[in-house]
């Protein structure tokens, strides 16, 4: 939404008190905008301590949803909401290194504790789950893509191993194959650099949905 310079004039002329009124106000119906200037204005932690905070708690998160293990679709909202919270600290902190960091950290500890359990079930139980990993690390690669290539480096580990986690998932490669997804992007570390366009044409067809 644009404002229009009368508009905006008005606002600039009222009185101080009025304008503290008005924020608050404002403030109290987009959380997202309160939370943000709060990280800005007030907070004393960092953009990184924030990041390392979520991590702990993605790492319990995941831990406590491979012990109460029910199904692909239960963990599959678990990670939902995971990836709710890497979003929102995205939105507040604006940690573009943390994006990529905390949804590699997500997707390896996913894999690594609970790989077998997905392979285990019926193909159509654990599907959702199964485009949505792809689709999340299409988003990876993008991100990292976009990256200054001095840093690519920084997270070769995490998408070798989980690459070598979807190779030995047959339920995650007969997604990931039909899907556009080539693992061995993932193995090799040997991502295109037109990856984002790769990923456009393959929505466009109606992929990775």
């Amino acid at each position: 939404m644009t404002f229009d310079p009368e508009f905006k004039k008005a606002l600039q002329l009222l009185p101080d008190n009025e304008k503290d009124k008005l924020i608050l106000r404002l403030l109290k119906h987009d959380l997202n905008l309160a939370n943000k200037l709060r990280f800005e204005l007030v907070d004393t932690d960092s953009a990184q301590d924030k990041r390392e905070q979520l991590k702990n708690r993605m790492i319990k998160r995941i831990q406590l949803a491979t012990e109460s293990y029910y199904s692909a679709g239960y963990l599959l909202m678990d990670i939902r909401d995971i990836s709710g919270e890497i979003n929102e600290h995205v939105s507040i902190t604006k940690d573009k290194f943390g994006e990529i960091s905390l949804n590699c950290l997500m997707l390896r500890q996913l894999l690594e504790l609970n790989n077998e359990r997905i392979g285990a079930e019926k193909y159509d139980k654990a599907y959702t789950l199964c485009i949505y990993i792809v689709a999340r690390i299409f988003k990876i690669l993008i991100l990292i893509q976009k990256q200054h290539e001095d840093l690519h480096l920084e997270f070769r580990e995490d998408i070798e191993t989980i690459g070598k986690f979807i190779g030995n998932n047959h339920l995650l490669m007969k997604t990931a194959i039909p899907n556009g997804l080539d693992v061995n992007w993932l193995i090799r570390f040997d991502i295109p650099k037109n990856i984002a366009d790769i990923y456009k044409n393959l929505r466009e067809r109606g992929l990775v949905k």
